[in-house]
């Protein structure tokens, strides 16, 4: 710390050092400057970038497909994977397709997704509600996030 110097006698000081002069704040009245090493001061600053990126998580968006007559012991097969995904901090993409005569049976596949959210409602929250698109309705569950 040595206060409010001249930048002529600061460059001096950091020759004599055999340092660099590094502004630090330059938005700061008067602006605030180090005398330091610059190319350790840059490493340091990649390897803290470098480590903020590691621990941040990347969420991915599973995908499950589903069928509006969907037998039992194959839900239950959907619902055990789309537990372990949520569980592992991702999203999961219910898709139903309708093929043929079942569009005129559309009641059957949302009471499908309907179950589905129930039985996921302790782990899950609804990012997007089922909706038609097309010949298929899209669901989107996310897991709850303890804040």
């Amino acid at each position: 710390m040595v206060g409010v110097v001249s930048v002529s006698e600061a460059i001096r000081k950091a020759e004599d050092a055999g340092l660099d002069l590094v502004e630090v704040s330059p938005n700061a009245s008067p602006p605030v400057c180090k005398i330091l090493d610059y190319g350790k001061y840059k490493y340091e600053q990649q390897k803290k970038a470098s480590e903020a990126r590691k621990k941040q998580k990347v969420v991915e968006v599973k995908e499950l497909k589903l069928r509006p007559m969907i037998e039992e012991h194959d839900l239950g097969v959907k619902l055990k994977a789309a537990k372990k995904f949520l569980e592992g901090g991702n999203k999961v993409k219910f898709s139903m397709r309708f093929r043929g005569r079942e569009m005129a049976h559309k009641d059957i596949g949302m009471e499908v997704l309907q179950r589905v959210k129930e039985e996921l409602s302790y782990i899950s929250k609804v990012e997007s509600e089922a909706k038609f698109e097309g010949r298929q309705v899209i669901m989107v569950l996310g897991p709850i996030t303890a804040t």
